[in-house]
C-alpha cells in the first residue's frame, strides 16, 4: 500500500515546484558575492574528479535565492575565459573516457547552492553547537592517539606474557602508527565521496571491533597485525577531524579551532603511558589496557556517529539527488557530478597524487620533515623517560608516566598563546590580502622552545639533581611542539591550497613513518650515548630545524613562485 504524502511534503513539494521556475539573474548573483574573477578554492573543496579549475568554486560556500545557479549563467558571468596553461595543474586528471562524456548532461546544467540562510549550511549553524563539534572531534583525535601509545605504559607486561625482546615489544606502538600512515590515502578521498559521517561509523566500529583480539591475542603476531589494523581504522579521524573543522567554520575564524585540532594528536599520546602505567602497576593485567582503551573508542563512536553530517558538496549532492527526483530533471547537479569517476580517478588522487607531491615539492618536503621531527621527538620522550626515570631514579611505570603531566602543560599554555597568533593574523587579513608565509608566526615563535626543552632534559639527567629538573623540560616541549604544528600545518593548507588534501596526505604518511621509526632505537641511543648526549644529539637537530620557519617565512614566496613557474 503506497503512503499518502501528508500536508507538509504536499506543501514542501509545491516551494520545490516554485523555486525551481524561477531563475537567478546576473545581478542576483553578483548581489550575492559571484564575481567575474573565480576566487581560489576553499581548504575542502573535493579533490577527486577535480580535472582543472572549476567554473563554479564558490558552489559549496555561496548562498542563493533559489539554490539553482545555470551553468550558462556563470559563464556568462565569467565570459573572459582562463588561458589552457592556467587551467592546467602540475596533478590535474586527465580528460575523462569519451564514455563518460556520454553520461554527463546533454543540457546546461543547474548548480545546486544552500539558499540564503539555509539550516543545512553547516556554516549557519549556531557557534556553540560549532564548538561542540570542534571539541567532540579534537576529543576523538586525542582517543586514537591515545591507542597509538598507551601500550608504552607497559611494555615489560608485553615481553614477559609474550617472551620477547624489548624491540618487539616496542614494536606494538609502532606498528600501529605505521597504519597512521596508510589508513588516510583510503579515508579522506572515501569521505569526499560519501561524506565524512559514514566515514566516522564504518572505520571507527571496526577500530573498536578490532581491539578485542588485541586483548585476547595469544601470540605477539596476532597482536601486531591487529596493532595494524587498529591503525588503519582508526587513522580516519586523524585524517578528517582537521576537515570537519574547516566544513563549520570560516577562514577568519577557523585558525583558533584549528589550534585546539592541532594539540590533539601531540596531546593524545602523552595520556597512554600516564593511565597505562597506573594500570600496570595497580592490575598487571596487559589485557585490561584493551579493554580500557576499546571502551574510549567506542564511547567516542557512539557520540561522533551522532553528529550530522558537515561536508558540504556531499550535503549538496544528496539534495541534487532529492531535487532530480521530485522533478525528473537530470541535469540538476553539482560540479563534482559533472565528472564521473573511475576507480583509477580515485586511486590518482588517493595514492599518486600525494607521492608525486612528495617528490616533486621540496617546500611540502621540508615542512614535512619538521613536522616529522617533532612528532618523532614527542615518540621519543615514551622510551627515554623510562631509561631516564626507570633507571635513573628507580621509579615504577605509575611515577614515570606523571613525568609527562609537564607536557601537557605547556601544551596548555600554547593554546593560551594561539588567540594572540590569531588575532595579528586577523589583522594582516584586514590590511593586506595575507600569504602563506603569514601562517608562519606562530612556528617562529615555538621552535627554540623544542632544542631548549632538550638541552635541559640532557643537562638535569643526574642522579644528583631532582626529578623536577628533567621533567620540566616537557613544559618547553609540549609549548613549542604545538604551536609548530599548528602553523606548519595551516601553512602547508594556504600554500597548496588546490591540492590541499593530498599535501595533508603527504604530511600525515610522513608524520606516521617518523613516529614509528623513532621508538625502535631511541631505548638503544640512551644506552649507547649516555643520558646527557642521547638528549643533546637531539637538541642539535632540533636547533638546526629552528632554521626552517624564519627561512621560510623571509624566502618562502619566492622559493614557491620560483617553483611553480619552472614546473607549470
Amino acid at each position: 500500500m503506497e503512503t499518502q504524502p501528508t500536508r507538509e511534503d504536499t506543501q514542501e513539494a509545491a516551494d520545490r515546484s516554485r523555486q525551481l521556475l524561477r531563475r537567478e539573474t546576473r545581478e542576483s548573483l553578483a548581489g550575492v558575492g559571484l564575481s567575474e574573477t573565480p576566487p581560489p578554492l576553499d581548504f575542502n573543496y573535493p579533490e577527486v574528479g577535480l580535472e582543472t579549475e572549476p567554473e563554479f568554486p564558490e558552489e559549496y560556500t555561496l548562498e542563493t535565492a533559489t539554490g539553482l545557479v545555470p551553468e550558462e549563467l556563470i559563464r556568462e558571468v565569467r565570459s573572459r575565459r582562463l588561458s589552457h596553461a592556467t587551467l592546467q595543474r602540475r596533478w590535474s586528471r586527465k580528460p575523462s573516457s569519451p564514455a563518460a562524456d556520454l553520461e554527463r548532461p546533454a543540457e546546461p546544467a543547474q548548480f545546486v547552492t544552500f539558499t540564503i540562510g539555509d539550516p543545512k549550511n553547516p556554516q549557519n549553524w549556531s557557534r556553540l553547537f560549532r564548538w561542540y563539534i570542534t571539541l567532540v572531534t579534537s576529543i576523538l583525535v586525542v582517543c586514537i592517539a591515545y591507542g597509538s601509545s598507551f601500550v608504552t605504559g607497559g611494555l615489560d607486561l608485553i615481553q614477559e606474557k609474550y617472551h620477547v625482546s624489548l624491540e618487539v615489544a616496542t614494536l606494538t606502538c609502532s606498528i600501529m602508527v605505521c597504519g597512521f600512515a596508510v589508513g588516510p590515502l583510503l579515508w579522506s578521498p572515501l569521505s569526499e565521496i560519501i561524506g565524512r559521517r559514514p566515514v566516522y561509523i564504518i572505520s571507527m566500529s571496526l577500530y573498536v571491533i578490532f581491539n578485542i583480539p588485541c586483548a585476547l591475542s595469544p601470540n605477539i603476531g596476532g597482536l601486531l597485525v591487529c596493532r595494524f589494523l587498529c591503525g588503519v581504522f582508526s587513522s580516519s579521524g586523524l585524517s578528517l577531524a582537521g576537515g570537519t573543522i574547516a566544513d563549520i567554520w570560516n577562514i577568519e575564524d577557523r585558525g583558533m579551532a584549528i589550534a585546539y585540532f592541532a594539540a590533539a594528536p601531540y596531546c593524545g599520546p602523552v595520556l597512554g603511558p600516564i593511565v597505562c602505567g597506573w594500570i600496570s602497576v595497580g592490575t598487571h593485567r596487559l589485557d585490561l589496557f584493551f579493554w580500557v582503551n576499546m571502551a574510549f573508542a567506542g564511547v567516542m563512536l557512539i557520540i561522533v556517529g551522532l553528529l550530522p553530517e558537515t561536508y558540504a558538496p556531499v550535503i549538496l549532492k544528496r539534495r541534487a539527488a532529492k531535487l532530480r527526483k521530485e522533478t525528473g530533471d537530470p541535469n540538476i547537479i553539482t560540479e563534482q557530478e559533472k565528472v564521473k569517476l573511475t576507480f583509477g580517478d580515485i586511486i590518482r588522487t588517493s595514492l599518486i597524487r600525494p607521492i608525486a607531491m612528495i617528490l616533486t615539492e621540496p617546500v611540502l618536503d621540508l615542512m614535512c620533515l619538521y613536522i616529522v621531527l617533532i612528532y618523532a621527538m614527542l615518540y621519543a620522550f615514551f622510551f627515554a623517560y623510562p631509561v631516564i626515570f626507570g633507571e635513573l631514579y628507580n621509579y615504577n611505570d605509575g611515577y614515570i608516566s606523571l613525568m609527562f603531566i609537564p607536557i601537557l602543560i605547556g601544551a596548555s599554555f600554547a593554546l593560551a598563546t594561539t588567540p594572540f597568533i590569531e588575532r595579528l593574523f586577523r589583522k594582516i587579513v584586514h590590511t593586506r590580502s595575507p600569504t602563506a608565509e603569514d601562517r608562519l608566526l606562530g612556528a617562529m615563535i615555538g621552535a627554540p622552545f623544542i632544542p631548549i626543552s632538550l638541552f635541559i632534559l640532557g643537562a638535569t639527567s643526574f642522579k644528583h639533581i631532582i626529578w623536577v629538573g628533567p621533567a620540566s623540560s616537557g613544559i618547553a616541549f609540549g609549548y613549542g611542539m604545538v604551536l609548530v604544528y599548528f602553523s606548519c600545518n595551516n601553512y602547508i593548507i594556504d600554500s597548496y591550497q588546490n591540492y590541499a588534501a593530498s599535501a595533508l596526505a603527504a604530511k600525515v604518511f610522513l608524520r606516521s613513518g617518523g613516529g614509528a621509526a623513532f621508538p625502535l632505537f631511541i631505548t638503544q641511543m640512551y644506552h649507547r650515548l649516555g643520558l646527557q648526549w642521547a638528549s643533546w644529539l637531539l637538541a642539535f637537530i632540533g636547533l638546526a630545524m629552528v632554521l626552517i620557519p624564519f627561512s621560510f617565512y623571509k624566502f618562502g614566496a619566492r622559493i614557491r613562485e620560483r617553483f611553480e613557474k619552472n614546473t607549470a
